[in-house]
């Protein structure tokens, strides 16, 4: 219901009244004039930078976004924030910064947006923590926004007569080719020149797309938004288009009406975005950052939440890494609403829930087209009944680990643990072939608190595929995985070894069962619950070296993976200056 009188735009707290004068005075530095001062004020939040390919153009986006609030009757202020590139930290110490990167994103947002008093938030990403850190900032702030997926790549193209789709992914399985020798250095050096040819993030359903997807299903982003290419024209007049929808709301919450974000991420606004992330066969990294995004509403919604909806909610997108098809080919079929409405019309997603549009997502989906029945299917012609993820449980992970089972062919395996103490173990080892066919290869002390940082391990688990092994071990981590890998590989064990978990308590030759059909979703070791306790009572803590800085504090109130590994205790109050 909308209040009669007009309310005053929260910005106005910089800039009335006599004691504001030298805000004006910085105000009219920046190039407003007194009528730009009374608009609303827009926070145009982006990462763009150079710090890799998937921020590269986003300040060119942002740009179109700008133009779009102005002439909307908004003064937008250009706001960049901070990004780590999961491609240049990919396999060193410096993965621990990327996963920390999604929480200073959100603190950025809010500190901007609180600190300024920006009526409203324009938010652009395309890296896979940034997306999720920039939307946890909106709900955090709780002000009409809107998030955009800056877009992904393009494909590059197989050198020679088989011409077919690269992606970064190729060149991490060509390093594994090249140490099995079943590649040279120069076929090597061809897909890596090949692989990434544009601006964008990476081109499958890793992790940047399937929080883009994210993004539509929870009702901050605009529906077909997340699948346009980043080099695409038509992503101007869909930054313009979209600015001018966020000037709406921003209106319409000055009338004293809604939604605002916290009215659209719900419950059911979350089990939609774990749909889409289960029929896409997505990233395992969405199970931790739907988490964080609820926290940020206020909402308790874990890893078992996720879990429900995985089990329940088929795949009927065919994209790599476990299908054939890339995000530019979701875009040509007719984008992410192709899925979400067909999953909306067979009972797998929510359609009254309400959007940054101030429709509801049944509405901005009621023109998307029915699938094309190659890159997605009908319900009818699911590839599984069940999904591309599982959460799997039993006495080695009490709290729950992920697996990406899409385009698995076997989902049990039996061997002995192959047990190393940190990522840098492990990988010399897989680079040597110092392990063997039947192996669960398991690396500790990479959780959030224990790492810290909870580095993602792509380059390992590629390289096992380079190597012909990827479906012949199995691999267990507290760490993380990313989008983009396949196989036998599960993630973010909880508890973590850190805290004590039951993988602090594996030992070489120790048997692990993985069992990841629908109806065991199970990962066990032959050892009694007494065994584990007694050899828990006895380990060593690794300490690990100081790292001290953002590191330390990160050790020091990062909480467990299965709630988000969030690090405030809820969802935060505004402050507004009164006086």
């Amino acid at each position: 219901m909308t209040s009669s009188k007009r309310l005053k735009p929260r910005s106005a707290t910089i800039y009335e009244g006599t004691i504001r004068a030298t805000t004006r005075s910085f105000l009219y530095g920046l190039g407003q004039d007194d009528e730009d001062i009374e608009r609303p004020h827009i926070g145009v939040f982006h990462t763009g930078g150079e710090m890799s390919p998937c921020n590269m153009n986003l300040r060119d986006q942002a740009q179109h976004a700008k133009t779009g609030i102005y002439a909307a009757g908004g003064m937008p202020h250009e706001c960049p924030v901070v990004s780590v590139s999961d491609g240049l930290t990919m396999a060193h110490s410096g993965m621990r910064f990327s996963l920390i990167s999604r929480e200073l994103i959100a603190d950025s947002v809010e500190a901007s947006t609180r600190g300024h008093q920006w009526d409203g938030i324009f938010a652009i990403g395309a890296c896979d923590k940034n997306l999720p850190g920039l939307m946890m900032g909106i709900v955090r702030c709780n002000v009409p926004g809107v998030f955009v997926h800056g877009g992904s790549a393009l494909p590059g193209q197989a050198p020679g007569p088989d011409g077919r789709d690269l992606n970064v992914v190729d060149t991490y399985e060509a390093i594994g080719q090249v140490l099995a020798g079943t590649a040279t250095p120069q076929d090597l050096s061809d897909v890596s020149h090949a692989c990434l040819p544009s601006a964008g993030a990476c081109a499958g359903q890793f992790t940047a797309n399937t929080m883009g997807m994210v993004s539509e299903a929870l009702g901050l982003a605009p529906i077909g938004s997340s699948m346009v290419p980043a080099v695409f024209s038509e992503r101007a007049p869909l930054m313009r288009r979209a600015a001018r929808q966020l000037m709406a709301a921003v209106d319409r919450s000055l009338e004293g009406g809604g939604p605002l974000p916290r009215d659209i991420v719900t419950r059911k606004a979350l089990e939609n975005a774990c749909a889409i992330v289960s029929a896409t066969g997505g990233s395992t990294n969405a199970a931790l950052h739907i988490p964080a995004i609820a926290h940020e509403a206020g909402i308790r919604f874990h890893l078992d939440d996720v879990a429900e909806v995985f089990a329940r909610t088929p795949l009927i997108g065919d994209l790599r890494p476990g299908g054939k098809y890339l995000a530019r080919d979701v875009h040509y079929i007719g984008g992410a609403g192709v899925i979400l409405r067909e999953l909306m019309e067979r009972g797998f997603v929510h359609g009254d829930v309400l959007t940054f549009t101030g429709r509801t997502l049944a509405e901005e989906l009621a023109a998307c087209a029915a699938p094309d029945g190659r890159v997605v299917r009908p319900v009818s012609d699911a590839l599984t009944p069940d999904g591309g993820l599982a959460v799997l449980k039993g006495n080695l992970c009490p709290h729950g680990a992920l697996l990406k089972t899409a385009g698995l062919k076997k989902l049990t395996h039996s061997g002995p643990a192959r047990v190393f103490e940190n990522e840098e173990e492990a990988q010399a080892a897989v680079q040597n072939m110092r392990y063997e066919p039947g192996d669960v290869i398991v690396i500790r002390n990479e959780g959030p608190k224990g790492s810290p940082g909870m580095r993602e391990m792509l380059g390992l688990t590629a390289l096992l595929y380079g190597q012909g092994m990827g479906d012949k071990v199995a691999l267990l981590t507290d760490g993380r995985f990313s989008g983009a890998t396949r196989g036998l590989c599960i993630g973010y064990a909880g508890p973590e070894a850190a805290d004590g978990g039951p993988i602090a308590a594996l030992a070489n030759g120790d048997v692990v069962h993985i069992d990841a059909r629908p109806q065991a979703l199970s990962i066990t070791v032959d050892l009694t619950d007494a065994e584990i306790a007694a050899r828990l009572e006895k380990r060593q803590v690794n300490t690990g070296a100081r790292l001290g800085g953002l590191l330390e504090k990160y050790a020091a109130t990062v909480r467990p993976s299965h709630q988000g590994a969030v690090t405030h205790s809820g969802a935060v109050t505004w402050l507004r200056d009164e006086s």
